[in-house]
């Protein structure tokens, strides 16, 4: 039998369930942990998690995840089962998302990897196709995080394109502009995850075509809600953005976001066959079976694929449509009322689900207000301002926070926390703390002056989080990114002591610890 906390994604209630003494105490442990976490379902929580609002959705996709838990995809010749499962979810991808006879598709443990195989495929098609040794990734600035760190991984040259200050698209002619003959591959964003808006995708995958380049779509997040809305009666058409577009050869969308999904489901499609070719792995050459993936994983657990599949069945096509309506009229009616609150306004006109929030005047400092929220009882994450992007609150919004009483009472929330942080002022990063920072080399910097620095950022020495994070936010934003970026690891390597400071157990219910 499930257990009851399994089915929620919240802390399991002490002494319920069928289980022995020994594992109720286990059991115990892991939801006393869980009640310091955010919580997953409900909405109020808007980043990092999607919650349909469904009721039987978590049980469905749990039972299909345990029926397929010793399932392992590295052999597909020995588990067909995952064969048929991918064939399905990549076949309903492909139909949604533009695709064609041709269309063929992975499925990947999330949009990170999906980003770094169609890197890493590109990188493979330019030099076997064209020849290019030195590939270069020709992106907006405003591309996800996961781009840079295939580039870092798999040797590409990033070059970035700015984007247009008022809209945060890419503009056509500077994306041309940064095209060379080395230019493996060019990434577009079907919405961009800090500002929700879609770049001009059939006008830079045509350039792309152009110039003998892939042109990749970043619709990880934005793919599966865009693809849906556009099939609601009188729902707003989105700017092409998929598969159907000439030029566009690769796009990815992640399931376990506006699918509703499991965590760890996403699919990557390629226009045909012979480009997916390019990013395979096999290896011969060892006296071990013969080893072929398609991903970055040779282990591939299949229960994020089982039930990815259930859920898709149960939702269907009509069931997402519905949800992304919801969602969309909700957007709609948060647009309106931000615009309402004195000291907010929405960044860009926003093409999806995400929203960005910047102060609008003096004396509102929007990482205190993300403080306030969540006193409040919302998350709402913090985003530091970059290049013509101001600090700002990102918002991602669900079907389950999109009814009219939740829109009521966020926008509650957000006027009383802009109040609050009306009183309480700007958090100021310390001019010292600062002045000590700009003498700090990021390529030379030694781990007693990170560990320095990450002490004046406010952060314990044993990962002690400060209670309100608006401080330590005024303290990276005000850095240069590079040094910021070397610190980052510090701050967060922080949290995971070594492990003989750890405490936990022998596997026979004895606690080690130091």
């Amino acid at each position: 039998m499930a257990d009851p906390g399994a089915q929620t994604g919240e802390p399991v209630p002490a002494g319920t369930g069928p289980y022995a003494p020994a594992d109720r105490r286990i059991l115990d442990r892991l939801g006393a942990l869980r009640a310091a976490d955010l919580p997953v379902r409900g909405g109020r929580t808007m980043a990092y998690v999607y919650d349909s609002g469904l009721p039987g959705i978590e049980e469905l996709a749990n039972a299909a995840a345990a029926a397929f838990a010793g399932v392992n995809g590295l052999d597909m010749t020995a588990f067909p089962s995952v064969v048929s499962l991918e064939n399905d979810i990549v076949a309903r991808t492909a139909r949604l998302l533009g695709g064609g006879p041709d269309t063929v598709g992975t499925f990947t443990s999330g949009g990170t990897e999906s980003c770094l195989l169609a890197v890493l495929t590109a990188r493979e098609h330019a030099l076997r196709t064209r020849g290019v040794t030195e590939p270069e990734l020709v992106l907006p600035e405003t591309a996800h995080a996961a781009f840079h760190k295939a580039a870092a991984l798999f040797g590409l040259r990033t070059v970035v394109v700015p984007v247009d200050p008022l809209t945060y698209r890419v503009r056509v002619a500077d994306l041309t502009a940064a095209l060379s003959d080395r230019t493996a591959l060019v990434v577009v964003s079907a919405p961009s995850y800090a500002h929700g808006v879609i770049d001009p995708v059939a006008e830079a995958a045509a350039e792309a075509a152009r110039h003998g380049v892939l042109c990749h779509v970043d619709a990880c997040i934005g793919g599966w809600y865009l693809g849906h809305l556009r099939l609601g009666a009188d729902a707003p058409a989105p700017p092409p953005f998929d598969l159907a577009v000439p030029g566009v050869t690769s796009l990815s969308v992640d399931l376990h976001k506006y699918g509703y999904t499991a965590k760890g489901a996403s699919v990557l499609l390629f226009r045909d066959a012979e480009l997916r070719r390019h990013g395979w792995f096999a290896h011969a050459s060892w006296p071990g079976y013969p080893v072929v993936n398609a991903t970055l994983q040779g282990t591939k657990p299949a229960g994020p694929l089982a039930a990815a599949w259930a859920v898709l069945e149960r939702i269907g096509t009509d069931g997402y449509t519905a949800l992304s309506l919801r969602v969309h009229e909700a957007v709609t009616a948060l647009v309106v009322g931000i615009a309402d609150i004195d000291g907010l306004r929405v960044l860009g006109s926003p093409d999806s689900s995400l929203l960005a929030i910047a102060a609008d005047g003096p004396g509102i400092d929007p990482f205190v207000v993300a403080d306030e929220m969540r006193r409040l009882g919302w998350y709402v994450q913090p985003q530091p301002a970059f290049a013509g992007s101001p600090a700002n609150l990102h918002l991602t919004v669900t079907a389950a926070m999109a009814g009219e009483d939740t829109v009521r009472k966020l926008l509650g929330a957000l006027t009383a926390a802009v109040a609050a942080a009306a009183a309480t002022g700007p958090a100021e990063a310390d001019p010292a703390v600062l002045a000590a920072a700009a003498a700090l080399d990021p390529e030379t910097l030694t781990p007693e002056e990170a560990a320095l620095a990450v002490d004046f950022a406010g952060v314990g020495a044993q990962g002690e989080l400060p209670e309100r994070m608006a401080p330590v936010l005024a303290v990276l934003q005000a850095l240069p990114p590079k040094l910021a970026e070397r610190l980052l690891p510090e701050l967060v390597g922080r949290l995971y002591r070594p492990a003989g400071l750890t405490a936990g157990t022998d596997g026979g219910g004895l606690t080690v610890s130091d």
